[in-house]
């Protein structure tokens, strides 16, 4: 059986009220029915990755590839179920949370110790956190969920204060980030590049036994773990002895190596290839990521896209369901939203977004973009034409926009692909040095929204004040309400829109192929792999 999350329906901020919550173990044993048994312990799950992973420490890790392996080696404050969007305890049994939302209180669960013996104290929470920040642009989520960060106070060996120099509503539900996952002194002392070669100390229920970077991971299960997250499955150590991740980039290879018996579960599974899993019993999900799906974001100080009207005329011009049947499959969704489906605060805004190519031309007609003898407009002499930036990062990127660029030219758009490398990319991230960029975000928090669009955010539109979006965006991080948290969420996807500072095109999916004896896979609330109850049958 393979755990996948429903649609999360609540906001995480219902658990920023004062809370007192016992651990307890939650979930069902993780069989996957009668022909399976019982959990049986032992054996090496051998995980086949669709890219390097690029950096051995959880607050540097950034793509899902990367996250799969970090996340098993390190422990969250706390942890968000799937489901429900709540946080449960993990590392911190219970918080407290100040009504002006800048200041958050954990006590922690005692007995707990890192892969080097040394045990969790409220001073290892303090470390992990200030170096976090000496990290800086080398961790740029993990510092994000930092912001405006005043320092830890160590109130006692378990007991700790984080505080805030403006409200941070967002903090708690970050606690439960691998980025934010806690660190043993002995990692947080050394410099960025460093932790990312392999020596890396967390208290998770596996440790690093090899890292060859870019290459592969090897983990090995830690010896007497239980204290688990309260939605784990089951309590103590976990089933699986090791872990050995490696790099098969190309799809079929990881497709045949599973079939074959010399994989048991990869990442991106294509469509294609369920068929051929399916017939040697194995198995393919797939799971949404939450967080802002994938889109064009435009720098609104460059070309045609200083425009409003076209940048608003954009997504009436993409045909979302085409990208999805043609391109990925069943699998995956159309964007419906600048939110994923999945995300707590979700709101449906399809009526904003929906494919009609000539509400597309009447409003491009409207703002003076007449078409020229090829094609396409112009105004005032120049070309409604426009690049966008992206990479390789998922294997469909180039086939959706290479369709996107179909739909756009029937309405007289040319859009300009300019497929680069991840370290290229971040130069001209980092620098706003392009027409329009092409990415997602995930992140199981409607908060995504700030830390993308918003001015204190990365602000790739490279955008100045909407008092109509800044305001709401603002209020967000002070709301501790759930109910009004969420009502200045909808009101931020809305805005967004409506400004033209995202183009939707697909939400991101998981999609992993299991073979017929690999039980129970698992993915947190942010659509990461999670193998504590993981098992082996057969073997």
């Amino acid at each position: 059986m393979i755990r996948t999350p429903h649609r999360i329906v609540a906001l995480a901020a219902g658990m920023l009220a004062t809370a007192t919550m016992l651990a307890a173990c939650g979930g069902d044993s993780g069989t996957s029915g009668a022909d399976a048994g019982p959990p049986q312990p032992g054996g090496t799950l051998r995980y086949g990755l669709s890219q390097a992973p690029t950096c051995s420490d959880p607050a540097q890790s950034a793509s899902n590839q990367t996250i799969y392996v970090a996340r098993q080696i390190v422990d969250s404050l706390t942890d968000q179920d799937p489901e429900t969007g709540e946080l449960k305890p993990w590392l911190a049994k219970s918080w407290e949370v100040s009504p002006d939302a800048k200041s958050f209180t954990f006590h922690l669960t005692d007995g707990v110790t890192f892969s080097d013996a040394t045990p969790l104290t409220a001073r290892s929470v303090a470390n992990t956190f200030d170096s976090i920040i000496g990290l800086g642009a080398k961790a740029p989520q993990a510092k994000a969920f930092l912001a405006n960060y005043t320092g830890t106070t160590v109130i006692d060996p378990l007991t700790v204060t984080v505080g805030f120099s403006t409200p941070n509503a967002q903090f708690l539900q970050a606690t439960s980030s691998t980025q934010l996952g806690i660190l043993a002194d002995a990692t947080t002392a050394k410099p960025a590049e460093q932790r990312c070669l392999g020596d890396v100390v967390g208290s998770g229920p596996f440790s690093y036994e090899s890292y060859r970077q870019d290459a592969s991971a090897t983990l090995v299960k830690r010896p007497g773990y239980h204290w688990g997250s309260a939605l784990f499955g089951h309590q103590g150590e976990a089933y699986l002895d090791k872990i050995e991740f490696t790099v098969v980039p190309e799809s079929g290879v990881r497709t045949g190596s599973l079939v074959s018996g010399q994989l048991d579960a990869i990442s991106d599974a294509l469509p294609q290839d369920e068929p051929q899993i399916s017939a040697g019993g194995g198995q393919v999900l797939n799971v949404v990521n939450p967080g802002v799906p994938f889109g064009l974001q435009p720098n609104i100080t460059r070309g045609p896209l200083r425009d409003p009207a076209v940048r608003q005329a954009l997504p009436h011009a993409i045909n979302r369901q085409e990208l999805v049947d043609t391109v990925l499959g069943p699998q995956f969704n159309a964007a419906t939203s600048t939110l994923a489906s999945t995300t707590p605060g979700y709101q449906d805004l399809t009526d904003r977004i929906d494919f009609d190519q000539d509400k597309a031309r009447r409003q491009l007609d409207q703002a003076g973009w007449v078409p020229g003898a090829d094609g396409i407009r112009t105004k005032n002499g120049e070309r409604l034409s426009f690049g966008v930036t992206f990479t390789a990062v998922f294997a469909g990127n180039q086939a959706i926009l290479e369709l996107t660029q179909q739909q756009l030219r029937q309405v007289g758009v040319d859009l300009r692909l300019d497929l680069i490398s991840a370290a290229e990319y971040t130069v001209k991230q980092n620098a706003k040095d392009f027409d329009s960029v092409y990415y997602n975000i995930t992140r199981a928090d409607g908060d995504v929204l700030r830390s993308t669009f918003g001015l204190d955010g990365t602000n790739l539109n490279a955008r100045g004040p909407i008092p109509a979006l800044d305001d709401v965006l603002t209020k967000e991080l002070s709301a501790v309400d759930p109910a009004e948290r969420t009502a200045l969420v909808h009101t931020a996807q809305e805005a967004t829109l409506d400004n033209g500072l995202w183009i939707p095109t697909v939400e991101l999916s998981q999609t992993i192929g299991a073979a017929a004896d690999t039980q129970n896979v698992g993915f947190d609330a942010t659509a990461r792999l999670q193998f504590f109850d993981t098992w082996l049958s057969g073997r």
